[in-house]
């Protein structure tokens, strides 16, 4: 087989290396890629996500077998439709069963109609109306951009006046170039992600995994894509999980073939256990960047052949490790999630059980790895406990030459509380 990925970041990285380790595969293309990519054979081709035309020739010219979308803003435009027009087999939901992740408003109404437990919430467009219901409520209160907003269309506003401030910054100030906010109740626990594979009416749920979305340690700074994740929740007993398949997973997958918007792709469920249970805090249409970097890992079927039978309605029989842990932390840019410099030296690709996934990177004029993003690389390593995992990644950053970048030193210690 002869595969293609869309995507160049961390996440895509995971997933083609991955599909890669297949006996059954040949080459594994990413579109556009990064050159990290490269280090582990995977080829990475010049076309743009929103170039769909181009994408779909290099798939029939190069006879792809499937292909799997990496990111939202791909999905929202409908690269799954214009793949399948066009006769080819493509992993990832249309851009109508998408809309679960590209309008938060969408995602609010499938769950009121089907009962999925969420917090209580309005949606405005009318900032004097917005206004008025916030001032009405007390802190902390959350924010919402109706839309893709690359992870910072999120506030969780400690004051009423600030809430306020990022209302008005959204409706009046068109901060993000959306027109709609969702004010939703804080919801108060630990959050964890919950992923399933998804074709129709069958889903297969993966390992669980706990994201670190703040920029630096402690939960402190501005929400970023993900600072590091790991991978299972030890803490968390299986009988939560279980509700939240029962719950949430299985009633939004039946209840998208009844909306006529059957789901096929990865279901990304953003939880809380909050002391009525678990909860949804956002539904994404596609894998998590970094949860995607420490749960492929602990696959231990063939992912490729799992995900052809998955696309062609046959029963894939996905196997996981049973034992241990994988914790991945993201090293940055100094400034992310604001402003950065580009251009700095990146230390050199880790072997052995010390992965290294790459998202923004670029070559310099010498073909040295050099950062072009705010979330650079990420190292990830699976051992038996989290403090062992903890120990084997931090003990690696702190010979590498990190100068221009930053990273957290806390992933993961939500799991020995």
């Amino acid at each position: 087989m002869k595969l293609l990925v869309i995507g160049s970041g961390g996440r895509e990285h995971a997933i083609a290396k991955k599909l890669l380790e297949s006996s059954d595969v040949t080459t594994v293309y990413a579109a556009p890629g990064n050159p990290g990519m490269e280090l582990d054979g995977i080829d990475t081709v010049e076309i743009s996500i929103s170039e769909h035309d181009a994408l779909i020739n290099f798939a029939k010219e190069q006879e792809i077998t499937y292909t799997f979308v990496g990111p939202d803003d791909a999905l929202a435009a409908g690269i799954v439709d214009a793949f399948q027009a066009a006769g080819l087999l493509i992993f990832g939901p249309t851009q109508a069963a998408a809309e679960l992740e590209w309008s938060k408003d969408y995602a609010k109404s499938i769950m009121n109609r089907y009962q999925v437990p969420t917090a209580e919430h309005q949606t405005f467009s009318d900032i004097d109306e917005a206004v008025s219901y916030i001032a009405s409520k007390s802190a902390p209160i959350v924010i919402k951009a109706d839309g893709l907003a690359l992870g910072k269309g999120v506030l969780v506003a400690e004051t009423v006046d600030e809430a306020i401030d990022f209302t008005r910054d959204i409706l009046t100030n068109n901060k993000f170039g959306k027109s709609r906010v969702i004010v939703e109740e804080f919801l108060d626990g630990e959050e964890f992600s919950l992923f399933a594979f998804v074709k129709d009416d069958k889903f297969y749920i993966m390992p669980t995994a706990q994201d670190h979305k703040r920029a630096y340690d402690g939960d402190k700074g501005p929400n970023t894509g993900g600072m590091g994740a790991y991978s299972p929740v030890p803490h968390l007993a299986q009988s939560m999980v279980d509700e939240a398949v029962e719950t949430i997973i299985k009633p939004v997958v039946n209840g998208m073939i009844k909306e006529g918007r059957p789901y096929t792709g990865i279901l990304y469920a953003g939880l809380i256990l909050t002391k009525d249970g678990p909860k949804v805090i956002e539904f994404n249409a596609r894998f998590g960047d970094p949860e995607t970097q420490v749960i492929l890992p602990r696959l231990t079927s063939d992912f490729a052949v799992n995900m052809l039978e998955l696309l062609t309605d046959k029963v894939p029989n996905f196997t996981w490790l049973t034992s241990g842990v994988t914790l991945g932390v993201v090293v940055a840019s100094e400034g992310y999630p604001g402003d950065y410099a580009k251009g700095a030296r990146i230390p050199s690709k880790t072997s052995g059980e010390m992965i290294t996934y790459y998202a923004g990177v670029a070559t310099d004029n010498e073909n040295q790895l050099v950062t072009s993003g705010g979330r650079v690389y990420l190292l990830a390593t699976t051992a038996d406990t989290v403090s062992k995992a903890q120990e084997a990644i931090y003990t690696t950053l702190a010979t590498q030459e990190t100068t221009g970048l930053f990273y957290r030193n806390d992933i993961g210690d939500k799991a020995h509380v």
